[in-house]
């Protein structure tokens, strides 16, 4: 409910005149940094490739044909569809979710563990998780680099107590992807359902513990279903980033870890790329994420109801 003003009239009310105005910074940075980048790609993706690199403003579907259909090397083959770009996609979707599984299984009881903490010691453990943020990400993913290598910490831990004899492959691996995933994502999924938590009132927990109810009955029945937006916030907020990501493909995978973010940088580099085809990914990576959170906010509508 809006507070009231001396004069009867609510703090909404009496901005309501110059509402516009005060919204008019955001809206033109939404504008300026978020539109017009977007409007470029959609706009490049239906041109045509210039030789030297660059594109020539000649509309054509070139670039979504690429994508879907192998022509050949000259264009004149019949057309086949095109898996090496499908297998991408695949790939980037199969690792975004592993990584967001991950991320739900450590983030919910880690974020639990902080909402369960005295008050005067979460701000604490909430620094502690978003320390690594105070790093940027490609010194991060180095440094994984650096852990999980052949003679690396990681691998001299796990020979010196003897679990194995020889180091562990991690590098150039889908899992050396998945840790990098996870490790650059994680903060992203304890953060919203550690603010679910920390609304939710324990006493349910408490009441139906009384009431004999086992642990499990508790947290499936009772707690999730409270803290399920933080959750399902928490996935978004991992998955999006993950499936574009091309950092920890590019510096902790190879050439059969390629994931879609990597296809997409490779087309804007030097004067080889192919701006219209990057751009037609681009648009196709965009158009899964708009699907995702089109169903997130379906899901949200149906709750409310």
């Amino acid at each position: 409910m809006a507070a009231g003003t001396g004069s009867g009239r609510t703090i909404s009310s009496t901005f309501a005149p110059v509402r516009n105005y005060l919204l008019a910074p955001s809206w033109l940075v939404i504008g300026i940094f978020l539109l017009v980048p977007v409007l470029l790609m959609l706009v490049y993706s239906f041109l045509t490739k210039e030789f030297r690199g660059g594109v020539i403003w000649e509309f054509s579907l070139a670039a979504y044909d690429q994508f879907l259909f192998d022509r050949g090397l000259f264009g004149d083959d019949p057309p086949k569809i095109e898996w090496a770009y499908i297998t991408i996609f695949a790939r980037s979707i199969v690792q975004a979710t592993g990584a967001t599984i991950l991320c739900l299984l450590i983030g919910f009881p880690t974020a639990y563990y902080i909402a369960t903490r005295p008050t005067k010691t979460r701000a604490v453990w909430l620094f502690l998780v978003t320390i690594p943020y105070w790093v940027n990400l490609l010194i991060r993913t180095v440094s994984m680099k650096f852990l999980i290598r052949d003679n690396g910490p990681l691998n001299d831990a796990l020979m010196g107590i003897g679990l194995f004899d020889s180091p562990l492959q991690l590098i150039n691996t889908n899992t050396a992807v998945q840790l990098g995933l996870f490790y650059s994502y994680l903060p992203f999924m304890v953060l919203p359902i550690y603010a679910a938590l920390e609304r939710y009132n324990f006493a349910f927990s408490e009441a139906a513990s009384d009431l004999y109810a086992p642990k499990w009955t508790i947290l499936r029945w009772i707690l999730i279903p409270v803290v399920k937006p933080g959750i399902i916030a928490g996935c978004i907020l991992v998955f999006v980033p993950s499936l574009g990501a091309f950092l920890a493909p590019d510096l902790l995978g190879g050439a059969k870890t390629f994931m879609i973010g990597s296809l997409i940088e490779e087309q804007f580099k030097g004067n080889a790329g192919n701006w219209p085809f990057g751009a037609a990914a681009s648009m196709i990576l965009l158009s899964m994420v708009l699907v995702v959170l089109m169903f997130y906010a379906r899901a949200q509508a149906r709750d409310q109801v």
